[in-house]
């Protein structure tokens, strides 16, 4: 085998290593994107909990004066 032939092989296989790579990059985005959208979903979802905790406690507050204010 010459020279050449084991260049052209060597250079085969490094274009078929870089589509597989781009292949692979290509999924690793794809992956981080749904993680990323995900991340945004439980982030708007702890937002929503903790102001229906702060709405929740508020109406507690609420009740708590208005028995205050019968025992008094």
């Amino acid at each position: 085998m010459s020279a050449l032939q084991k260049l052209q092989e060597k250079i085969e296989q490094w274009k078929t290593d870089h589509e597989a790579l781009k292949v692979e990059n290509a999924q690793l985005k794809a992956e981080l994107s749904n993680i990323a959208g995900s991340q945004n979903e439980q982030t708007a979802q702890i937002e929503a909990l903790k102001r229906e905790l702060e709405e929740k406690d508020a109406e507690i507050e609420k009740i708590i004066a208005q028995v205050e204010s019968l025992l008094a």
